[in-house]
This record gives C-alpha cells, sequence and structure tokens, in this order.
C-alpha cells in the first residue's frame, strides 16, 4: 500500500513538471529600474510628462487630499495635462462592495476630478478585490510595485516599485489590467 501512495505521488510530480517548466522559460527581455520609497513618484511623474499616446492605471487607492502640492495631487495633475495634450487615459480604481469605506470614499473623489477633466475612469466589480498598483504607459513602460497612490506611500512609508522597460511585459501587463 505505502508504495502504491509513493508511486502514485511520484506520478503526480512528473506530471507537474512540464508545467513547471513552461511557467518558468516565459519571461522577457528588459531593462528593471528599482524605484525605492519616493524615487517612485519621480519616476512615474517624468513617465506621465513624456507619454505620447496611452497610459493605463491600475490602483488599489488613490487619495486625492486636495491640499496644494500633495503628491497625489501632482499625479492628478500631470494625468490632465497628459489627456489635454491627447494621450488616451484610463485609470481604474478598487471599489468596495457595499459602497462605502475609506478606499470606496477616497477612489471616488479621486475618480470625480479626473472624469471631470476628461480621464476615463472605471471601477472592479464589486466583489472583488483588486489590490494591483500598476501603471502602464505607451506600451512599453511598467511601474509596478507597492506604492499606492497617497502622500503617505509617496512620500513617508517605505515602499519598493520597480519600472520595467518591456513591450513585451507592458503588453502581458495591459492584458491583464484589460481582463479586470
Amino acid at each position: 500500500m505505502l508504495t502504491r501512495v509513493v508511486l502514485i505521488f511520484a506520478a503526480l510530480i512528473a506530471l507537474a513538471q512540464p508545467q513547471v517548466a513552461v511557467a518558468a522559460q516565459k519571461g522577457y527581455p528588459a531593462k528593471v529600474t528599482s524605484l525605492q520609497n519616493h524615487k517612485y513618484v519621480d519616476a512615474l511623474l517624468s513617465g506621465i510628462k513624456g507619454a505620447k499616446r496611452e497610459i493605463v492605471g491600475c490602483f488599489f487607492l488613490f487619495k486625492v487630499s486636495g491640499k496644494h502640492g500633495g503628491l497625489p495631487q501632482k499625479l492628478v495633475e500631470e494625468l490632465v495635462a497628459a489627456k489635454r495634450r491627447g494621450v488616451d487615459v484610463t485609470i481604474e480604481l478598487e471599489q468596495d462592495a457595499g459602497g462605502k469605506g475609506t478606499v470606496y470614499e477616497q477612489n471616488r473623489l479621486a475618480a470625480g476630478i479626473l472624469s471631470e477633466a476628461g480621464v476615463k475612469v472605471r471601477f472592479d466589480a464589486p466583489k472583488t478585490t483588486t489590490h494591483v498598483k500598476a501603471m502602464v504607459i505607451d506600451g512599453r513602460y511598467v511601474y509596478l510595485g507597492s506604492h499606492n497612490l497617497t502622500q503617505s506611500a509617496l512620500k513617508y512609508n517605505n515602499e519598493l516599485s520597480v519600472m520595467i522597460d518591456s513591450t513585451d511585459f507592458a503588453a502581458e501587463v495591459l492584458g491583464y489590467l484589460d481582463s479586470l
């Protein structure tokens, strides 16, 4: 009986091997830049300012305080400026299933400001938590990591994100974001 269990276990492991090998082969040539702490917002602002065609972002929390000079407010201003110069800008945000709570309220406030300026804003499905923090610029530059778009995350917290320069990886990320 023990021999049979061991053989079945070994067979299951053998069957799993090709799938693991396929997953491990999926990689892309890319230039990766580490964006620690506040370096993320500097890089993101620069990327948005340089955008020529398209910006697609998805964030769990976008907290715009309305204070002049706040970093999330600067991001809003640059996204709106990009929209005004002809860049297609779409932002997806988390929403709470019950339509209440801090994340819901903050994201609705940011969405209102962005939408009023012509930026396309959408929300995830009500019963799904979308904890993504990603932005793709011009189908090439992917900003991905732990940073929410809040003053704390952008200025004070220990956070780690990366900027990945890869059209292939950007296409995969855009496909994923589009499927949400």
